[in-house]
C-alpha cells in the first residue's frame, strides 16, 4: 500500500508577555493527512475517451483546456498516493485551431464577445500554430481523442496523417499516434497502465443529436464502416467496441474506473434556445395568418381532415397560427409527419414547434435571419421553416434515449464483469442541469449557458469548473471501490468561463 504524507504549512502563534517577556508554548498543529491508494496502483495512469477526456471546451482543444481536463485533475490526486507523471499531447497554443499542410481544418476556440446587443460567443482571432503533420513523439497518458466514437478507438489508421485529408483519420490522434496504422487503444495498452479510466461512447449518439437528428439510427447494422458521421451506433457494435477496449486495458491486470453516458438533452446545447422566441406586431401576425401566407396551408389541412385523411389531432398539430406580441413558436420541418404532398403539393411536412422540441444552440444565430437577402419577408423560423438540422424532435429524442439506455446498461454490465469502479455521469449531469451543485463559498455551479459555470461556450463540453465536478465524481467512485482516500479537487480553483 502506497502512502503519501501531505505536509501542511503551519505558522506558530507566539504571544509575548509584556510583564516577563515569557514565550508561551507553541500551539500543536493538525496531524499531517495521510493519503493512500487503497488496493489500487496509481503509478502509471492512462485515460481513454473522446473530447470529454481530452479537456475540449469552448469548441476547441487548447493548452489551458488540456491542463484543466478531468484526467489531469485525477492525476494530481493520484500523485498524493503514489501516482506518477501524466503526459499530455499538448496543442501548440491556446487558440485551438489546426492546420494540415498549412490549410486550416479546425477553427479557434470561442470567447464571449460583448460587442453586440448582448454577450455572445465568437471565435477568437489569431493564427493557430498547431500543424497536424508535425507529429509529436513519445507516449501520452491522456489518450482522449476529440470526435472519436467507441469503435473508432479500435480502428487501425485512425491516427494516420495521410488519412486526415480524406476523412478516414482523426487529426487530434494523428498528431501523437505511434504510427500511421496505430489504434488509440493499441497505443494506450502498450503503456502497460496500472490504472486507467474510460469515458467513451458519447459521440455514438451525440453527433446525431447535435445534427438535429439528420442521421440514421443504425440499430441492426453491425458494419460501422457503412455508417455516416451523424448516425446512431448499433448497440451491439457499441458493446463489442467497449468490451474490446476493456479487454485490452485489463490484459495485464490493471484496475480502473469507467463512466456511463449522460443524457445529451441535459446539456445547454439543447436547453438554451426556446421553442417560441418570436415577437410579432399586429400587422405581421395578421399577414402570416392570411391566405397569402399560412392561411392557405391551414385551409388545405382542414379540407383533408374533413375528408378523414388526417385526424383532428393531426390537424391541430400541423396548423400554424401567429399572435401579436411575444412567444410565437418557430415553424419547423418534421419529416416524421405524414406525407400529404400527394394530396396537395403545398402541404409539406411543417408545423410549429412545441416545448417538447429541442432547438439546437446554433439556431439562435439563424432564427430571424433572411433566407433570401433580397426578400425581407423570407425570415427563417417564420416565413421559412427551420430545416431538420436545427431541431431535435420528440421522435428523434426517443431514438437517442433508447440508444442511451442500452449503452448505459452495457457499461454497467461491463463494469461489473471487469470489476471496475462505475461513475454515474448520467445522474451527475442530470443533477447539474436540474439543480446545480453548491460550492464552499455558497455559489451554485449549474448548466445555464455561459453563466452557470458548468459548461463552456459550445454548450456541449464542460468548462474547467464543470470538469472539476466530473473529476470529483470519479474520485468518489474510485475511493469507494478501491478503499483509497483521495481528497478530490475544489471546483472554485478552476474557472467557470474563459474570458480571453
Amino acid at each position: 500500500m502506497k502512502k503519501f504524507y501531505a505536509l501542511l504549512p503551519f505558522l506558530g502563534l507566539f504571544l509575548i508577555a509584556c510583564e516577563d517577556d515569557t514565550t508561551l508554548p507553541e500551539t500543536p498543529g493538525p496531524e499531517p493527512m495521510e493519503y493512500t491508494s487503497g488496493t489500487a496502483d496509481f503509478s502509471n495512469y492512462v485515460a481513454i475517451g473522446n473530447s470529454l477526456t481530452a479537456g475540449f471546451s469552448d469548441n476547441a482543444l487548447f493548452i489551458d483546456g488540456q491542463e484543466a481536463s478531468f484526467p489531469n485533475m485525477l492525476a494530481s490526486n493520484f500523485a498524493l498516493a503514489g501516482g506518477g507523471s501524466f503526459e499530455i499531447p499538448f496543442m501548440a497554443d491556446n487558440l485551438g485551431g489546426m492546420t494540415l499542410g498549412g490549410n486550416k481544418i479546425a477553427d479557434n476556440r470561442y470567447i464571449l464577445s460583448f460587442l453586440g446587443e448582448s454577450p455572445s460567443p465568437e471565435v477568437i482571432e489569431g493564427q493557430g500554430t498547431t500543424e497536424v503533420s508535425q507529429k509529436l513523439t513519445g507516449t501520452y497518458n491522456n489518450m482522449g481523442v476529440p470526435g472519436a466514437k467507441s469503435y473508432e478507438l479500435l480502428a487501425p489508421g485512425y491516427g494516420s496523417v495521410a488519412g486526415v485529408a480524406n476523412g478516414t483519420a482523426n487529426p487530434y490522434f494523428a498528431r501523437f499516434s505511434s504510427s500511421e496504422s496505430a489504434t488509440v487503444i493499441g497505443d494506450a495498452a502498450a503503456q502497460n497502465a496500472t490504472f486507467f479510466t474510460v469515458w467513451a461512447g458519447a459521440n455514438d449518439i451525440l453527433v446525431y443529436a447535435t445534427g438535429g437528428g439528420t442521421g440514421v439510427d443504425q440499430e441492426g447494422n453491425l458494419d460501422p464502416n457503412s455508417y455516416s458521421r451523424n448516425d446512431i451506433t448499433d448497440t451491439n457494435v457499441f458493446a463489442g467496441a467497449l468490451n474490446g477496449i476493456l479487454e485490452a486495458m485489463t490484459a495485464n491486470g490493471a484496475e480502473g474506473a469507467i463512466a456511463n453516458l449522460p443524457n445529451v438533452t441535459d446539456i445547454p446545447y439543447f436547453t438554451t434556445v426556446p421553442h417560441n422566441p418570436i415577437p410579432l406586431d399586429e400587422a405581421t401576425a395578421a399577414f402570416l395568418n392570411s391566405a397569402d401566407a399560412y392561411g392557405a396551408y391551414n385551409a388545405g389541412l382542414a379540407q383533408l381532415q374533413q375528408l378523414n385523411i388526417i385526424t383532428e389531432e393531426e390537424l391541430a398539430a400541423r396548423t400554424i397560427t401567429f399572435t401579436p406580441g411575444e412567444g410565437n413558436a418557430v415553424v419547423i420541418m418534421d419529416e416524421d409527419l405524414t406525407d400529404l404532398t400527394g394530396f396537395n403539393p403545398a402541404l409539406t411536412n411543417m408545423r410549429q414547434a412545441t416545448q417538447e422540441d429541442l432547438l439546437v444552440l446554433t439556431a439562435r444565430n439563424h432564427i430571424g435571419t433572411l433566407a433570401d437577402p433580397n426578400n425581407p419577408t423570407s425570415i427563417n423560423g417564420v416565413a421559412v421553416p427551420l430545416a431538420d438540422k436545427w431541431v431535435l424532435t420528440v421522435d428523434e429524442q426517443d431514438l437517442v434515449e433508447t440508444a442511451l439506455e442500452s449503452y448505459n446498461q452495457t457499461i454497467s454490465a461491463l463494469a461489473a464483469q471487469y470489476d471496475l469502479a462505475l461513475v454515474d455521469a448520467n445522474a451527475l449531469l442530470a443533477e447539474l442541469n436540474a439543480n446545480g451543485f453548491q460550492q464552499a463559498d455558497g455559489s451554485i455551479v449549474d448548466a445555464t449557458f455561459a453563466t452557470g459555470g458548468g459548461f463552456s461556450l459550445d454548450g456541449v463540453h464542460p468548462a474547467p469548473r464543470g470538469y472539476a465536478i466530473v473529476a470529483n465524481a470519479f474520485i468518489e467512485a474510485i475511493n469507494a471501490k478501491y478503499n483509497s482516500n483521495l481528497p478530490g479537487v475544489n471546483p472554485l480553483d478552476y474557472t467557470g468561463l474563459y474570458i480571453d
